[in-house]
């Protein structure tokens, strides 16, 4: 079924290599292309994939390109490169250099792999996923941002801490931005299909929304000089196998929103359906007056991200 499907994956750091290798393992597809400016490292990376794919026999293959040229037809490619997050870094320290880096390879993908599906990893992950709609002339379906799966992931992660039970069973729902505005949802989370509200307390709750909230800047202050790589990885070879193996599942993720939710031109992390064309689905939950406000403020923080850009220049820059 996924003979012959090309995965690209731009930047081989912990996270781009980390995806790569959670892919080979599964053998979700026939190649994977790593592109990373640092070419030695990727190709000793690709040749240590390759042969860990061969030890579990799976039939992918982990392959370097040693320019963009060389990353063609790939059904869907993954954008891990940028400048990452260092301690005491806002996400928008980074917008700036992480959106040239990002409209510099989204022009090399629409050129190479004009078909693909693109993922974007790079941070502040909504406006370079709005970078790379907009630098890509791609429909909206074909371009979307990793975060609501990582940022869910982590939510479950701490409610089976708060818990001590029911690993496996919890379904954790974030909306909104990924950042400091986004927008755990615990009304929408359960464990085992049973209310949040009906397990832990209200002050349980807040405690668990807020370090969802922090989550990437509780792991940055553990790890000193780099930031988490394992969960993103994960969260982005979910989203990856859901396109290659078309299965219509529902997950959180970023996309450009035009009239849903009430917002236009800005993108931010809801539930779509995944399958082969990318988001082929939105879908609008309904939110209370608290979770409303909460995603308006959310969609405002991204919309300053793209307004910054605007007001450089950025989209008019030949």
């Amino acid at each position: 079924m996924n003979q012959g499907k090309r995965v690209g994956i731009v930047g081989a750091g912990n996270v781009g290599a980390t995806v790569a290798y959670s892919l080979a393992m599964l053998g979700s597809c026939h190649e994977i292309i790593l592109r990373d400016n640092k070419i030695d490292v990727a190709k000793g990376k690709a040749l240590d994939m390759s042969q860990a794919a061969s030890a579990v026999r799976s039939h992918t293959v982990v392959s370097v390109a040693e320019s963009m040229e060389q990353l063609t037809d790939c059904d869907v490619v993954v954008v891990t490169a940028g400048s990452p997050r260092l301690p005491g870094m806002s996400r928008d320290d980074l917008l700036m250099i992480n959106a040239k880096i990002t409209k510099e390879v989204i022009q090399g993908i629409a050129k190479y792999s004009p078909n693909a599906i693109v993922i974007m990893v790079s941070n502040p992950l909504d406006a370079m996923t709005y970078v790379a709609l907009k630098e890509s002339g791609f429909d909206r379906s074909r371009v979307l941002g990793m975060a609501g799966i990582l940022d869910s992931s982590r939510m479950a992660s701490f409610i089976q801490e708060k818990l001590g039970y029911g690993g496996g069973q919890i379904r954790a729902s974030v909306m909104g931005g990924h950042g400091d505005d986004m927008v755990p949802l615990p009304r929408y989370s359960t464990v085992a299909g049973v209310p949040l509200s009906d397990v832990l307390t209200d002050e349980e709750i807040d405690e668990i929304v807020d370090r969802t909230r922090h989550g990437g800047a509780e792991i940055v202050g553990y790890l000193k000089t780099g930031s988490a790589y394992y969960a993103p990885a994960k969260s982005t070879a979910i989203m990856v196998e859901a396109i290659l193996k078309d299965t219509k599942q529902i997950h959180p993720c970023a996309v450009y929103l035009d009239g849903e939710y009430g917002f236009s031109d800005v993108v931010s992390g809801v539930p779509v359906m995944i399958g082969a064309n990318g988001a082929e689905k939105i879908i609008e939950v309904t939110l209370d007056d608290k979770e409303k406000a909460m995603f308006a403020k959310s969609c405002a923080s991204v919309q300053t991200l793209i307004d910054t850009l605007n007001e450089n220049n950025f989209f008019e820059e030949a």
